[in-house]
């Protein structure tokens, strides 16, 4: 009897700490590869993971912001997945490098030509974007992950200062200053993508050492505190027992 309350009390604990850490695992998010400066260019990686253990995400779709315009975009190849870059007329146009724009990048969408992401990994999505606005410190995206099992998740929700974050948040880029000497950063390139689908020949980028290690600590974060839960039922077991003796 006394065996089968502690692994009762340490069910409840492990439950209750992986309810708790469970959403630092699932949003999508967005991080650049160096600096997203003010006015230049950068690449820009779309992190999601799949939070199903039963399906696969086939399809992965990012919406650009409509306030803040991006004349280029241009995707990296990815072993496994097509991609098609969508442009839309603008209502008033933008002055990129002494030429006028009359159209901007409103979505690019990732649909799986394999296996998609499986359950227990991620996938990064690289994006060479600019130029980047001078008026904004952050770009807000509104992505949409498809499953194949027919779910749609809509990761859209804006973050509102000063309350907690939504269950959905949609992923947001920082943007830095310019450097003193007027550099905006070269890590992205300033030539438009095109308006078409393309399969992908080259390399995935579904793992990382920095976000493995992360991950790593986060689940030993976690067996820690399960373990100290059993040392904690156990001992208030072991009292009981001592007390009826």
């Amino acid at each position: 009897m006394k065996a089968s309350r502690i692994a009762a009390a340490v069910a409840v604990a492990a439950s209750a700490v992986l309810a708790v850490s469970a959403p630092a695992f699932a949003h999508v998010s967005v991080q650049p590869e160096g600096e997203a400066a003010k006015g230049g260019y950068a690449v820009v990686d779309f992190k999601v993971p799949n939070e199903r253990d039963n399906a696969s995400t086939n399809k992965v779709e990012v919406n650009f912001p409509t306030d803040h315009p991006l004349a280029s975009v241009m995707p990296q190849p990815l072993d496994g997945w097509s991609v098609k870059v969508t442009k839309t007329k603008l209502a008033k146009s933008l002055t990129m490098h002494g030429e006028k724009i009359s159209e901007a990048v409103s979505k690019v969408t990732w649909t799986a030509t394999g296996k998609g992401i499986e359950p227990g990994f991620f996938q990064k999505f690289p994006l060479s974007v600019g130029a980047l606005p001078e008026d904004t410190d952050e770009l807000v995206f509104k992505a949409i992950q498809t499953y194949d099992n027919k779910e749609v998740v809509r990761w859209i929700e804006p973050q509102q200062e000063g309350q907690e974050e939504p269950e959905n948040p949609a992923p947001v880029l920082t943007l830095s200053e310019a450097s003193a000497d007027g550099h905006h950063g070269s890590s992205g390139t300033a030539k438009d993508a095109s308006d078409t689908s393309t399969a992908a020949p080259a390399s995935s980028t579904s793992a990382s050492s920095a976000d493995s290690s992360d991950t790593t600590a986060r689940v030993l974060g976690v067996v820690g505190i399960v373990v100290g839960a059993a040392g904690v039922a156990y001992g208030v077991l072991a009292g009981r027992r001592r007390t009826e003796a």
